[in-house]
């Protein structure tokens, strides 16, 4: 299922790089037009808090049942879990001591409050959001080089709805930071764009270090999927009550399930 390092020569890592660029582009696109619609047209954060768990949900439901399994294929079962909750636990110390990781997608973060301008936001946000970013693809590179089939395809669709939400608050925020809509809209896309630099750096490391390496960026994508859901359906749970939070969740745990295990069959 892992490819390995001579199928990088030549042509094969030139089409390699192509696909994990067309991939992360189109992850990116929908968060910078999910950042459009909270420019310009969403004003209830309704929407936004259904997402942010459904998204949690897939994002976990995906380490579980995309990364971990080729994490143990590369380390071992006992070497996959310790890598994921390695990079669990290193993710939750640099939340927590360094800088808030993806806090506009965070089940805390009060849409509501985005009328309010919010002056000396905007730089501080674009800086997260650009490693936030850059580490989202880095997730789409090693997928499609780590796996075939629900992988493959399953973790670019799990990003791209973590995008949604991630967007529409970006959006929103930067609109109330910014003079204008337009500014809001080409810091959103700034913001998002390091997803392909992301996936095509991925891509790059992979082809000249070879196999091992994915061990790396997947066990990083798998334990920031992780954090990320942990900390959405947290926050959700704390703010609005266990039912509210843990359906959405619960239903992307299940549909990312059932994606990787649709997308096996289909593929193979």
């Amino acid at each position: 299922m892992i490819r390995t390092s001579i199928g990088y020569i030549g042509g094969k890592g030139n089409e390699i790089v192509i696909t994990v660029t067309v991939l992360s582009t189109a992850v990116s696109l929908v968060a910078v037009l999910s950042a459009a619609a909270g420019v310009w047209f969403v004003n209830s954060p309704r929407l936004g808090r259904m997402l942010v768990p459904f998204g949690a949900g897939l994002l976990g439901g995906m380490a579980l049942f995309g990364v971990l399994p080729e994490l143990g294929e590369l380390r071992g079962w006992p070497g996959g879990v310790l890598w994921l909750a390695a990079a669990f636990l290193l993710l939750g110390l640099f939340h927590r001591y360094v800088h808030p990781l993806c806090p506009a997608c965070s089940g805390t973060h009060d849409h509501s409050a985005c009328a309010v301008t919010l002056h000396g936001f905007a730089a501080p946000l674009v800086i997260a959001a650009v490693l936030h970013s850059f580490m989202d693809g880095m997730a789409v590179g090693a997928a499609w080089e780590g796996g075939q089939g629900g992988l493959a395809w399953g973790v670019p669709l799990a990003v791209a709805v973590h995008k949604i939400p991630e967007g529409l608050a970006y959006g929103t925020i930067l609109r109330a930071a910014l003079k204008s809509r337009l500014s809001a809209l080409a810091w959103s896309a700034v913001a998002q764009a390091p997803t392909v630099l992301g996936a095509v750096a991925e891509a790059l490391a992979s082809e000249s270090w070879g196999e091992s390496w994915l061990a790396y960026p997947l066990a990083l994508a798998g334990g920031s999927f992780l954090f990320l859901a942990y900390h959405a359906i947290q926050a959700d749970w704390k703010r609005r009550g266990l039912k509210p939070a843990f359906g959405p969740a619960l239903t992307g745990v299940a549909g990312a399930a059932l994606l990787q295990q649709g997308l096996k069959s289909f593929l193979h």
